[in-house]
């Protein structure tokens, strides 16, 4: 019998350990299902501007538009290549469970609920929200308090609507819910005057604003915010390889604004930057990729297509836009916000 000290054998273990971490990972069934089609099959809204919105010729655009097509470019090497899919709140989850979408990407709240018992994945936070409040300028209202008894249009299927029970509960103000399955009938009930305020989340309301009333300014988004409403990607449940890389590609755009990497730079940091971590996030000095089932340069594909995370919030909804959202909460940890990468090594 051949004897092995304890020592011995537990740095062997060790090692082995350690190479098993390192070996290239296995894409996992969704993965292998897109690459056979060809495609990135996506759950949008059906029409939230800055957010996904189709223009006349079909071509969407938005926040959320584009992290699918960073997706689409990191593990296709094609941002084009995806198949968009007009989900509204009743259909999505459904959708996604079926196995008619690969991905949601949505305007979705995560939640309890939702994350525990719906058979699905939250990847991350793609914007942090909240849900607040709009109502006519005429109306001089200035706050959400003086909406006491007042009626009050709203979505079904939404977190929106629970919460409106729970503030006019929580603040005795009695209001009316006047619920609507689809937005647009949701939309045109606040704008012909059946209802006295219109709540959503604030993006949402911004929106909306911007896009269905006939002056913007004749309308007022209150400053309470009754919510949290931390937005994020949705993954069926089982397949972590397609969830990692779904987090990973969000992680990636973060981490991008936050080492100065940009659409119009991204080819030139790739070739003369000296900064490690630019070095790991394009794959000149280490292969992330290998780890996910993707080649090394999965990143910098996703950067040159829609840019980091920066610049797809300020193209999309930022203050130079219509909608003209303040990063706020959505700034880099580094700058006062919530948005925090995890380390790409």
């Amino acid at each position: 019998m051949l004897n092995v000290s304890p020592n011995r054998w537990f740095a062997a273990a060790a090692l082995a350990g350690l190479a098993a971490l390192a070996l290239p990972a296995h894409a996992g069934k969704t993965l292998d299902a897109i690459k056979a089609r060809g495609q990135v099959v996506c759950g949008v809204n059906t029409g939230l501007a800055g957010f996904s919105q189709a223009d006349t010729s079909g071509s969407w655009s938005g926040l959320d538009v584009d992290i699918c097509k960073a997706i689409a470019a990191a593990t296709l090497g094609d941002a084009a290549k995806v198949k968009w899919v007009p989900l509204n709140a009743q259909q999505r989850f459904t959708a996604l469970q079926s196995g008619e979408v690969d991905i949601l990407s949505r305007n979705t709240t995560w939640t309890l609920t939702r994350d525990a018992s719906l058979g699905l994945t939250f990847t991350g936070v793609t914007y942090y929200d909240g849900q607040g409040f709009m109502v006519p300028a005429k109306s001089k209202i200035k706050s959400a308090k003086q909406l006491k008894g007042a009626t009050v249009c709203v979505q079904s299927g939404t977190t929106t609507e629970k919460n409106l029970t729970d503030y006019s509960k929580a603040n005795n103000l009695a209001m009316k819910p006047v619920v609507f399955e689809k937005l647009d009938a949701t939309n045109a009930a606040y704008f012909s005057g059946r209802c006295q305020a219109y709540t959503t989340d604030a993006s949402g309301l911004a929106s909306i604003r911007n896009k269905e009333a006939k002056s913007p300014a004749d309308h007022v988004i209150l400053p309470e915010l009754i919510s949290k409403e931390p937005l994020g990607l949705v993954v069926r449940r089982g397949d972590d390889e397609w969830a990692t890389i779904v987090r990973w590609v969000v992680f990636g755009l973060i981490e991008a604004e936050e080492y100065g990497v940009m659409q119009s730079n991204v080819d030139a940091m790739a070739k003369d930057s000296k900064d490690p971590v630019v070095g790991r996030l394009l794959g000149t000095t280490e292969d992330t990729g290998k780890l996910l089932g993707l080649d090394k340069d999965w990143l910098g594909r996703a950067v040159k297509a829609t840019g980091n995370y920066g610049e797809i919030f300020e193209r999309n909804v930022g203050p130079k836009t219509p909608l003209a959202l303040p990063r706020g909460s959505n700034q880099l940890w580094s700058k006062g916000g919530f948005m925090y990468a995890p380390p790409v090594r």
